[in-house]
């Protein structure tokens, strides 16, 4: 019964019914058009932010934490197997979509973000909270709305996300090392444990310290791939292009199955829309003062965990000479691509990747649900407690489920946080451009943009004392 209902609903939102997918498309468009393609022309500007993004307020969280730790939950499984069942799922074509998705996830993502500053509040230890429930809730004015945003946040950030990282990690190690995937879950859930209770703050410098250096090392590893095959580059690119629009023996088939996977598992990975994200973004206390240079901050984390990295993945499997079976096929493909560039030490090297990738997205994804315990009053000593219950022992199934079971749990909870959250924002757009505009008004008259309520028009009510 559980398991035809699942079928259905994932059906529904990204099987025939596609739903997500002109969802996201439409969203995308939207703001990239009212936004007035602020990801390409703003695109310096977006780098230029990150010079002094690593300063904040004294005890608070910096724009640069932020978004590492935004680079935590997005730069995971996602990237690494997500990019591998798309490839085995929807052909090398699959990869243009996510970068399509990608381009257009940057605007979406930008307007989320700034809105999970706009309405971001304090909570009783200090700590900024934010997100879609809070922004639902105090710029839409909809309490009802939120706690089903809320409600999906759990289901997925919660729980079924940090059970699908696990069964990633343990995968990958029982495949390199023979290690029994139960053991290995049981270790991963006490390391991760130890780490969430520190709170956000510590969840913050850990990313900090550990993001960076694992995607320099990644895409190292990419980049001497590439040069040592560097003669197939051109005819990968031909064949990404041409299978996209179905231009190859396959035929529109193809070219169906590219876009659904590309799009889905471009979702999966950036999160641009879904909601996620914003909960970092809130939980910065950025200089300039302003909302929008979180946004552009986010907006960053986007461009590099798709175009970027889930490209280094893209580019190790199709330059592999290896069979791609056709049949749904995760971070084994990815390590069996790169055993073929690097021989044994390939997948060593994968197996080492996915457990720091996906371990640091479990960390990320137990702060973006306990951030939502502030709205419903359970940011109490037994309110974490439960939850942090929970949320270990769902690490601990996903060690041993099978990997059909947890992705498609994963592909309904992060369908059903998109579709409210892109319903949110898309009513909250007067709010995103009005206070984008109050950016750039201030930054053309030479001034260091500093956001107060009183002079821009925000939708419902904000915390007016975090910002005047």
């Amino acid at each position: 019964m559980f398991d035809t209902v699942v079928k259905s609903v994932n059906n529904l939102l990204w099987g025939e019914g596609q739903v997500l997918i002109y969802i996201l498309l439409f969203t995308g468009v939207w703001f990239s058009v009212r936004l007035k393609a602020i990801q390409i022309l703003k695109f310096k500007h977006m780098f230029s932010l990150l010079k002094g993004s690593s300063k904040c307020k004294k005890d608070d969280i910096s724009s640069f934490q932020a978004l590492c730790t935004g680079l935590c939950a997005r730069v995971g499984t996602g990237n690494l197997a997500g990019v591998a069942v798309a490839i085995s799922l929807g052909g090398s074509g699959a990869i243009f979509w996510m970068w399509v998705i990608a381009i257009l996830g940057m605007a979406t993502g930008f307007a989320e973000s700034v809105l999970g500053q706009v309405y971001k509040v304090r909570d009783s230890g200090g700590e900024f909270r934010g997100g879609p429930a809070y922004y639902i809730q105090q710029g839409l004015g909809s309490r009802a709305f939120a706690i089903v945003f809320a409600a999906c946040l759990f289901l997925g950030y919660g729980f079924t996300f940090s059970a699908m990282q696990t069964n990633t990690i343990t995968d990958a190690l029982n495949y390199a090392f023979e290690v029994p995937t139960f053991y290995s879950g049981l270790v991963i859930t006490v390391l991760a444990g130890s780490i969430i209770l520190g709170g956000f703050k510590a969840i913050a410098r850990f990313a900090e310290r550990v993001v960076p250096i694992m995607g320099i090392v990644f895409v190292l590893a990419a980049v001497i791939i590439t040069i040592i095959n560097f003669t197939q580059v051109p005819a990968m690119l031909k064949d990404i292009f041409l299978s996209a629009f179905g231009l190859q023996e396959a035929g529109a088939g193809a070219m169906g199955a590219a876009i659904k996977n590309g799009i889905q598992r471009g979702l999966y990975s950036n999160e641009a829309g879904a909601g996620s994200v914003p909960h970092a973004s809130a939980s910065a206390s950025p200089i300039p003062n302003h909302p929008i240079t979180q946004g552009y901050i986010q907006m960053l984390g986007v461009f590099f965990d798709t175009i970027v990295l889930c490209s280094c993945t893209a580019v190790i499997i199709l330059l592999a000479d290896i069979d791609i079976s056709g049949e749904m096929e995760g971070i084994r493909l990815t390590q069996s691509a790169m055993t073929a560039h690097l021989a044994q030490g390939g997948v060593y090297f994968v197996a080492a990747a996915i457990t720091l990738f996906a371990f640091t997205s479990v960390v990320a994804n137990y702060a973006y649900a306990e951030s939502n315990l502030h709205l419903f009053k359970l940011d109490n000593k037994v309110g974490r407690g439960i939850y942090t219950l929970l949320y270990l022992s769902m690490m601990l199934w996903g060690a041993s489920a099978t990997l059909k079971e947890v992705w498609d749990l994963a592909d309904i909870a992060l369908g059903l946080m998109t579709v409210v959250n892109v319903i949110a924002i898309i009513l909250l757009t007067p709010t995103i451009l009005s206070v984008t505009s109050d950016y750039h008004a201030q930054r053309d008259k030479g001034l260091e943009p500093e956001f107060k309520v009183k002079d821009v028009k925000v939708q419902g009510k904000c915390e007016d004392g975090i910002w005047d």
